[in-house]
C-alpha cells in the first residue's frame, strides 16, 4: 500500500496544476470596477452631513431580498479570515501564493460593491448592517473541521475540498438573490459577482480533482468529511438562522439546490462514484458519502420541502386574511 503524502509533498506535486489553473484563470477573467455597478445618483447624505438617516420606508427591497443581500454581504466581509485560512492551508510561495493574492483581490470587490449598492439605495439599515459586520468580523471565520488539521498534514485537502463546493454554493446564492431583488441594477451587480465565484470554483475544483488523482484515498476521505459537515462560511453571523430560513423558503438557497446544483455536479466532474483507484480507506469514505447523499435525498430534502410548503401556505393564508 502506498504511503500517505504529507501536506508539503501534496502541495509540491500539485503546484504545476495550480500554475496551469492560475494561468487559465488569468486568460478568461475580466476585470471590472465596483463603482460601475452602483446607482450613485440615487444617493443622498445622512444626518451627520445634513441629510436624513435611514427609515424602513426608504427601502424598495422585499424582506427576502434584504435577508439575502445582508447574508451575502456579511459573508463576503469576512475575507480577511478566509485569506488567512487559505494562505495557511495552501502556501505563500510560487503559484499557490500568486493564486491566493489574486483570489483575495478579486473577492474584495464583492463586499465593496454590495455595500455601496445597499447604502446608496438605502436598501437596508446601514447602522444595523455595520453593527452586524463588526460582530461577524470580530468573531472571524472558524473553518469546519479545524480539529482535523491538528497534525498540520491534512489542512490543504480539507480546505480545497471545502472551497470547491463553497464557491459554487456562493455563486448560486448570489445568482438567486438577483432574482428576488427585482431590480435590474442589483441583477447586473450580482450576476457579475456570481461569475467571479464560478471562476474561483473552477480553480479549486481543478486542483481538488488533481489531488484525487494524486492521493485518492486521502482526498476522498477529505471530500466525504467536508460534504457530511458542510456549512456556509457565514454560519456564525448575526441572524444567520432567520435569514437562512427565509432564503431557503423562497428559493435563494435550499437543500435541494445544495444537492442538485452544488454537490452532485462537482462530484460528477471528479467521477467520485466511477473511480477504481481507491484503497480500503477511500472505499470506506466513498460508501459513507453515498449513504449520506442517499439520506439527504430520501429523507432530509422531502422533510424540508414539506415544511417549506406548509409555511408558504400559512403565509398565503395570512396575506389573504389581511386583504
Amino acid at each position: 500500500m502506498a504511503r500517505e503524502l504529507t501536506q508539503r509533498e501534496i502541495l509540491t506535486e500539485l503546484e504545476p496544476t495550480a500554475e496551469a489553473a492560475l494561468n487559465r484563470h488569468l486568460t478568461v477573467v475580466r476585470d471590472w470596477h465596483p463603482h460601475d455597478y452602483v446607482p450613485w445618483d440615487a444617493g443622498r447624505n445622512f444626518a451627520m452631513l445634513g441629510g436624513t438617516d435611514w427609515e424602513p420606508h426608504q427601502s424598495t427591497l422585499s424582506e427576502v431580498a434584504k435577508a439575502a443581500l445582508i447574508t451575502n454581504l456579511l459573508t463576503e466581509d469576512n475575507l480577511p479570515s478566509y485569506h488567512r485560512e487559505i494562505a495557511e492551508s495552501f502556501s505563500r510561495d510560487g503559484a499557490w501564493g500568486s493564486w491566493v493574492g489574486r483570489w483575495t483581490a478579486e473577492e474584495m470587490r464583492h463586499s465593496t460593491v454590495i455595500r455601496d449598492y445597499l447604502v446608496v439605495t438605502r436598501g437596508v439599515d446601514p447602522v444595523a448592517l455595520e453593527r452586524a459586520r463588526m460582530v461577524h468580523m470580530t468573531d472571524g471565520f472558524a473553518p469546519p473541521l479545524a480539529q482535523l488539521d491538528s497534525a498540520g498534514e491534512v489542512g490543504f485537502l480539507y480546505s480545497v475540498a471545502y472551497v470547491s463546493f463553497q464557491e459554487l454554493a456562493t455563486r448560486i446564492s448570489h445568482r438567486n438573490t438577483a432574482v428576488v431583488c427585482d431590480d435590474p441594477v442589483a441583477d447586473r451587480m450580482l450576476q457579475r459577482i456570481a461569475l467571479d465565484e464560478n471562476l474561483h470554483m473552477l480553480f479549486y475544483r481543478t486542483v481538488c480533482g488533481a489531488a484525487l488523482d494524486l492521493v485518492p484515498d486521502q482526498a476522498m476521505a477529505a471530500i466525504a468529511t467536508i460534504v457530511e459537515n458542510f456549512r456556509m462560511p457565514g454560519a456564525g453571523m448575526p441572524n444567520f438562522r432567520r435569514n437562512g430560513v427565509l432564503m431557503a423558503k423562497h428559493g435563494v438557497y435550499d437543500l435541494r439546490q445544495h444537492l442538485e446544483e452544488v454537490l452532485s455536479p462537482v462530484m460528477r466532474q471528479w467521477n467520485v462514484f466511477g473511480r477504481t483507484d481507491f484503497g480500503p480507506r477511500g472505499e470506506q469514505a466513498r460508501e459513507r458519502l453515498a449513504a449520506f447523499l442517499d439520506r439527504l435525498e430520501r429523507e432530509q430534502i422531502p422533510r424540508f420541502e414539506e415544511q417549506r410548503d406548509r409555511a408558504l401556505a400559512r403565509d398565503r393564508a395570512r396575506a389573504e386574511r389581511a386583504r
